[in-house]
């Protein structure tokens, strides 16, 4: 028998696809989107300083935002406390400007806790208190339709208001100061202020204020509207004395613009001692000096 033949079909070549040529002008997909990305690219250079400035612009207008607050503090507290304290909003009246008024709230800010003493009251004055919340605030009240002593219903402790009781009125400052001039009772020792046979002398204040060493003292009454109201002698002299009571006392008179918190001021707290001067408010420091016999030098 013949041999087997093997029968092999031929392998059938396939031919690839036939390509479209594609003109030299006109770009391939892969071109297209290397150019889109790099069009996104320099889009995103372009965005990042924008979006830089317009976050540093948020910024700079946060923090701007942040000192008008912080400069605002004093004035918008006080709105806050008057509107807490006080049922009659249209009695009350702010008798310091607010550049003077900083003068004393950088101070308190800056010595709190302390002993503060005031001559005279208004509800201003409350935002002083409540910066000296873990110090001593004492209030000497000028208006006797007050009751002769309370607390102050706050929510700080250690303030208090203290009628006080003086109506000697300022047509009569030339004559005391011409008395206290010529008086040695008058000199400055605070050991003896109670008993002091000088007529300057205020001498039926509250116990503490005689018994504490204060750091700082405000003189804003009695009035001293006109001729009749009861002046400020009295308080600047006092003042003076207290100040010098202790280690060293800032003393700060309000209303220098008139004669007589000119001339007392002059007199018992001196020129030498005047450390700062804001619209009418003179602020003075005063060293202790439990052994002198004169206030200002000769």
């Amino acid at each position: 028998m013949p041999p087997d033949i093997l029968h092999i079909r031929p392998l059938v070549q396939f031919s690839p696809p036939h390509t479209t040529q594609v003109k030299e002008n006109q770009p391939s997909i892969f071109h297209k989107y290397q150019k889109v990305t790099k069009r996104m690219n320099l889009t995103k250079k372009k965005l990042i300083p924008i979006l830089v400035l317009f976050l540093s612009t948020i910024s700079i207008f946060r923090i701007l935002s942040l000192n008008i607050k912080t400069t605002s503090t004093p004035f918008s507290t006080y709105n806050k406390i008057i509107a807490s304290h006080t049922h009659e909003s249209s009695n009350i009246t702010t008798t310091f400007k607010e550049k003077e008024f900083k003068v004393l709230s950088n101070l308190i800010a800056l010595k709190s806790p302390c002993n503060l003493l005031i001559f005279g009251f208004q509800p201003q004055f409350l935002i002083l208190s409540s910066m000296n919340e873990a110090g001593n605030t004492i209030f000497l009240d000028d208006n006797h339709d007050k009751t002769t002593t309370r607390k102050v219903t706050t929510n700080f402790n250690n303030t208090q208001i203290y009628n006080f009781n003086y109506n000697v009125p300022t047509k009569e400052a030339y004559k005391l100061l011409k008395h206290a001039r010529n008086n040695p009772a008058c000199t400055p020792n605070s050991r003896h202020l109670q008993t002091s046979k000088c007529k300057l002398a205020l001498k039926n204040l509250p116990a503490i204020v005689y018994e504490k060493n204060w750091d700082v003292i405000v003189v804003d009454g009695p009035s001293g509207l006109s001729t009749e109201s009861p002046g400020r002698m009295a308080s600047i002299y006092t003042a003076s004395v207290l100040a010098r009571g202790g280690n060293g006392s800032d003393v700060l008179v309000h209303d220098v613009d008139r004669m007589i918190e000119k001339w007392f001021s002059w007199e018992f707290l001196c020129d030498e001692n005047l450390l700062y001067s804001k619209g009418k408010l003179w602020h003075f420091r005063i060293r202790g000096h439990l052994n002198s016999t004169t206030f200002c030098p000769v």
